[in-house]
């Protein structure tokens, strides 16, 4: 059996210990062992590199410098790396180390709670298998992310809220490998209730679940 940690913690806002319990949920459902902590000392802990999937759950924080190069190293080394929304992109935003492991941050969510329209850009992709375009209410998040990055799905700003972005299409969902790890980002779902949506929670268990220990 797969084990999965779940680390939560950070801004409030984004409701990490509900959210953390969520994901927990689906990846049992889905076979994993899950271990779900609030102690971000895990992070340099011997049961990293024995787990085949991290998620953190996490917004803002500070992670330790030899804290984030273990991280890094165990997903050089096979370790999953899979997160929503805030979670990676926003977690730890002063550690460069997680930074180029993440792959993604986020700068900017004009006009905050918005519609916006998600489009899968892969639908071959066995990810996004039977997911149609969609529309959304959330934040929609401008990212700054990796060249590496497989982008499986979309949203293009209109520039209403911020003329600078008009016509930007910008990476909803993406994966990626780093070594032997693999990278899971999917930048929907800000707080708790956005996993009722049919789209939202599907997407990010199937891709905890392709991001985690081959």
């Amino acid at each position: 059996m797969k084990k999965a940690i779940i680390v939560w913690g950070g801004w409030q806002g984004h409701e990490p210990e509900p959210c953390a319990n969520i994901v927990g949920e689906l990846l049992r459902e889905d076979g994993f062992a899950v271990e779900i902590t609030n102690d971000l000392g895990i992070f340099g802990s011997p049961q990293l590199v024995k787990a085949d999937l991290l998620v953190p759950v996490i917004t803002g924080e500070r992670l330790e410098k030899p804290h984030a190069d273990a991280l890094v190293q165990a997903v050089r080394g096979g370790l999953g790396l899979g997160g929503h929304h805030g979670c990676l992109a926003t977690s730890f935003k002063e550690s460069a180390p997680f930074r180029y492991v993440s792959g993604v941050t986020w700068v900017a969510h004009p006009g905050n709670i918005i519609d916006f329209r998600v489009a899968v850009t892969r639908q071959d992709d066995p990810l996004m298998e039977g997911i149609p375009d969609f529309d959304y209410r959330s934040e929609q998040y401008y990212l700054h992310y990796d060249p590496s990055v497989e982008i499986l799905a979309t949203t293009t700003f209109t520039g209403q809220y911020d003329p600078a972005a008009r016509n930007v299409a910008m990476p909803v969902v993406f994966k990626r490998h780093f070594g032997a790890g693999r990278v899971f980002y999917s930048a929907l779902g800000h707080v708790a209730a956005e996993f009722r949506h049919p789209y939202m929670p599907l997407i990010l268990r199937r891709g905890l679940s392709w991001a985690a220990r081959q």
